[in-house]
């Protein structure tokens, strides 16, 4: 096997190379072999960022590469902030002409700037963007904008963005690459981001389109639907499975979540098979078919939304010249302290197992950093929350009552509906519900399930106290600021324990 040693000895052309190439290099200086990064860090996303800012604050010499020119990976740049971008201005505008007249504010004139809407959309990601090179610049992190790729375990070579090539050794490598809108199973309905869009071109729409197809009833299609149905689309929702919401949401939540956007004017069409989607005439022509009794149907849009999942991305990386080893769906293969099959080397993220969520990528990588510097290292994957950002909001965290009754688990149940909190009576948002299930023997919280506003935010309370172990107990007891949102969750919690709710 090569390792630092004997390349120093057999690569003075290499280094000759990438002396001459140090002015592409905007930070420190280029890495030699007798002077090894501790850690170089393979992608800028959420997860190799956070990665990278938490070795430099442990002392680690290390570096980060990304080749996207711009650090903050997927959800930064055409993924989690854009989209809640766009839903958050979406909303007012939405709620600026159907809801805040009854609120005793009277509003004439009202119309969508969309290139106004975008660019305030863009102008997030950049300054987002630059704040982590700001933080990579306080934290010394070298930043190497390039496409890297396997040479050794210890090394890598980087095609630099602005040209040239340059290589780098590290006596421990993460990998935190990150994933890609994955195509249509079998190629039937190609992606072309003008009229067939994934939800990069999603978020980049020009003008509101009359109809939009939402391939995928997910987190990602029941977002953008919401964005573009809120400016004007009428939209349709097509889905292979028989709810909405994607996987991990409790079945009674995602029954609420879909009559709530229903009402809003989406459309569904569950249990439901995209055959193909062609283009004619300035249209899209979706051929879907039922799942119940094979019934072909073709709907006609002006945009179609796939929406079907992502995958890894793990190519160019030369993951077979070292021997990394990867699963039948692409993903790194890994242990419970992220080392893949090849010493040095790890991996987090969406590369590799688990949901494909920007804070599950910056929780393992603050872990592989500690692991890297001390061996030691933590991530709950029985805390990891999830959001819908639509409106009303959906969150939760831990299991569901599908998956309790699947494995046998004796539980119980506490709701309050928002309707009952006073706060949301006040501010005219009383849809949803908070939901606890709880171990019926010990009263431990085993999941939180909430639809309603600020859902988002309220999960973190769950997901703190399910990290410590608590019971619903100790949330009933808990004393909550009057009026707020968050007394519902408490509420929820007393339900739960004593079997009934004060206010409900």
């Amino acid at each position: 096997m090569l390792t630092v040693a004997n390349l120093s000895k057999t690569s003075a052309p290499r280094v000759a190379r990438r002396a001459a190439l140090t002015r592409w290099q905007p930070s420190r200086g280029l890495a030699t072999p007798s002077e090894p990064y501790d850690a170089i860090i393979i992608g800028g996303g959420p997860g190799g960022y956070v990665a990278a800012i938490k070795a430099a604050q442990l002392g680690l010499k290390t570096a980060c590469i990304e080749k996207r020119g711009a650090l903050g990976g997927t959800c930064l740049n055409v993924g989690c902030i854009p989209s809640k971008a766009m839903l958050n201005n979406s909303h007012i505008y939405h709620q600026t002409l159907h809801d805040i007249k009854k609120r005793g504010i009277d509003v004439e004139g009202v119309s969508l700037n969309l290139p106004q809407m975008l660019k305030a959309k863009d102008d997030s990601v950049a300054g987002l963007t630059r704040g982590v090179e700001i933080l990579f610049k306080q934290n010394k992190v070298d930043y190497y904008k390039g496409t890297a790729s396997f040479v050794s375990p210890t090394r890598l070579s980087v095609l630099l963005n602005e040209g040239g090539e340059t290589e780098l050794d590290g006596k421990n490598i993460v990998i935190a690459t990150g994933s890609e809108v994955a195509p249509f199973p079998g190629g039937a309905v190609e992606i072309d981001e003008k009229q067939i869009v994934s939800s990069t071109g999603a978020l980049n729409l020009q003008e509101v389109p009359k109809k939009l197809v939402v391939i995928g009833g997910g987190i990602i299609g029941l977002e953008m639907g919401s964005v573009w149905s809120r400016l004007g689309s009428e939209v349709t929702v097509v889905e292979f499975l028989g709810s909405i919401g994607g996987v991990g949401i409790d079945e009674e939540i995602s029954k609420q979540f879909q009559k709530s956007l229903a009402k809003q004017g989406l459309k569904f069409k569950l249990n439901t098979k995209v055959l193909s989607a062609e283009k004619s005439d300035g249209k899209v022509f979706v051929k879907t078919e039922a799942a119940k009794d094979g019934k072909e149907e073709t709907l006609e849009a002006d945009v179609v939304l796939v929406a079907v999942g992502r995958r890894p991305v793990t190519t160019g990386l030369n993951l077979d010249k070292i021997g990394v080893e990867v699963d039948s769906k692409g993903r790194i293969v890994i242990d419970d302290q992220f080392n893949t099959t090849v010493q040095g080397v790890k991996c987090i993220g969406d590369v590799t197992f688990g949901p494909m969520l920007a804070h599950k990528a910056e929780e393992e990588g603050i872990a592989a950093a500690e692991y890297i510097h001390s061996g030691h290292g933590h991530v709950n994957y029985g805390t990891i929350p999830s959001v819908v950002y639509t409106h009303p909001e959906v969150a939760w965290v831990g299991r569901t009552e599908q998956d309790l009754k699947a494995a046998g688990v004796q539980y119980k149940i506490g709701k309050f509906p928002f309707i009952a909190n006073s706060r949301a009576k006040t501010n005219l948002d009383t849809e949803g519900q908070v939901k606890f299930l709880a171990e019926k023997e010990t009263d431990k919280i085993l999941g939180v399930h909430i639809m309603g506003p600020n859902a988002g935010e309220m999960i973190s309370e769950a997901v703190v106290a399910m990290e410590y172990g608590a019971s619903t107990e100790d949330i009933a007891r808990t004393t909550h600021a009057h009026p707020t949102l968050a007394e519902a969750f408490r509420e929820a919690a007393l339900a739960a324990y004593s079997g009934k709710a004060i206010h409900s």
